[in-house]
């Protein structure tokens, strides 16, 4: 299907036009799905407002405060948006019975890295300091996003960590980006003709990134963080044919020897963005179905505070 488009890759392509090209995703999905509400908020970010959409899952039970996903989209830190991320947003809420949050955090070249971080952070510490009058449950707040987006997610829950303040209950990394300039069996393998492509990589990080210096800092990568220990349970997803996936799953196995509970999940066959393909591939409403009951055990009612899993891969 993208061959037939005959769309040309998108470093051939303004920023602008990656981003309208970005929104158009929805073709490729499942018609949206209805929830019980969306609430469309503007917020003061640390450096200028900051959009989030608020996704009340149609389940609703309005007689009590409930678990809370601040989602971060993918898009390669320079295209994507709530509106790309939408349908993917509304069926995480409904099938997991979590608000989600997502989060429109500022985009490179016009905002380069840290911008995204600091974005991203003030979007957690906004939902976590207005829980209640959003509905939320202040103590069971996860973060969670694809790709650029994951990457995003895990820097978060270090920093949280690292300020003292509180931090989330979980992290939902779908295959998430954990390093630039990395050699990985999977990005040399997938380099070419996958979706995701290496040069692709190149201009993102290109756009993103200030200098060659940004690269090795572990709030761009954080698969150079130090310490991974007293960081919040993660689900890492990731998928075979996808540039990203071993560096997705070292990080769920260095999460793991930091004593941090993992849930490690390849799904065989797929891409690389495939978790909003559900209009073409049926496998990934199993993928949000998994990851939503993840997210129920987590940090949904019964949630378990004792509870640990271990990597491991099928």
């Amino acid at each position: 299907m993208l061959r037939a488009a005959n769309l040309p890759p998108y470093e051939q392509s303004t920023p602008a036009e990656a981003r309208a090209r970005m929104d158009m995703i929805g073709m490729l999905e499942s018609p949206a799905e209805p929830v019980a509400e969306v609430r469309d908020l503007t917020v003061a970010g640390p450096q200028g407002e900051l959009p989030l959409r608020l996704y009340y899952p149609a389940s609703l039970d309005q007689a009590r405060l409930q678990p809370a996903l601040v989602y971060f989209h993918g898009g390669g830190w320079v295209i994507g948006s709530i509106t790309s991320h939408d349908r993917l947003c509304r069926a995480l809420a409904n099938a997991s019975a979590c608000i989600v949050i997502s989060v429109g955090y500022r985009l490179a070249p016009e905002h380069k890295f840290p911008a995204s971080v600091i974005d991203c952070e003030a979007g957690f510490r906004y939902v976590a300091s207005n829980a209640a009058r959003l509905g939320v449950d202040p103590a069971r707040i996860a973060v969670g996003g694809d790709s650029a987006g994951g990457n995003l997610a895990a820097v978060v829950c270090v920093r949280a960590r690292d300020s003292g303040g509180g931090q989330p209950m979980a992290q939902l990394l779908i295959y998430p980006a954990t390093g630039h300039g990395i050699e990985t069996s999977s990005r040399e393998r997938f380099a070419e003709g996958y979706l995701l492509t290496r040069n692709t990589m190149r201009w993102f990080a290109d756009h993103y990134l200030r200098d060659a210096n940004d690269a090795d800092r572990p709030e761009a990568s954080p698969r150079l963080v130090e310490d991974l220990s007293g960081l919040p349970s993660a689900y890492v997803l990731t998928a075979e044919y996808d540039p990203l996936c071993d560096e997705g799953e070292e990080y769920a196995y260095l999460l793991h020897e930091a004593a941090v509970p993992v849930t490690l999940r390849r799904f065989g066959g797929m891409i690389h963005g495939f978790v909003q393909l559900t209009g073409i591939a049926p496998i990934t409403r199993c993928a949000i179905d998994e990851m939503a009951n993840w997210l129920r055990t987590t940090v949904g009612p019964s949630v378990s505070k004792s509870a640990k899993s271990t990597p491991s891969a099928t």
